[in-house]
């Protein structure tokens, strides 16, 4: 990771921006289109309607948001050549994409677990 933030202050400011953007891409954007799918589907009442919105939805704004984390990463990269430091396999979006999706699992570990509690009961009522 050290080498990673070699490339200066630009360099810190553009991972801090893949790092926000893998952060929207892995959480932000399921959340937002569940619910506007819930509101759709409180307005239409239609299940269907709103699962179509919704994977419609996901995946605009996921085409929407990879080709800005790979500009993102190319912009790193000339960083990088600027300042004489040599490119190797390994790029910061390679970095930053695997601890956002680790802030992802562990955030949604917690609200599963900790916050969302125990599902219904599946105890027969009476």
């Amino acid at each position: 990771m050290r080498n990673l933030l070699r490339a200066g202050a630009s360099g810190v400011i553009l991972l801090l921006m893949m790092l926000g953007a893998g952060l929207v891409l892995w959480i932000g954007v399921p959340l937002a289109w569940l619910y506007i799918g819930s509101q759709v589907q409180g307005e239409t009442n239609s299940i269907g309607t709103a699962l179509a919105v919704t994977m419609v939805g996901v995946v605009v704004s996921i085409l929407l948001i990879v080709p800005v984390l790979g500009w993102l990463n190319r912009k790193h990269l000339e960083l990088r050549e600027a300042r004489g430091l040599e490119t190797h396999g390994a790029t910061a979006l390679e970095a930053v994409m695997t601890v956002s999706v680790a802030v992802a699992v562990v955030a949604f570990s917690v609200w599963f677990f900790v916050i969302a509690g125990p599902g219904p009961s599946l105890a027969p009522s009476k």
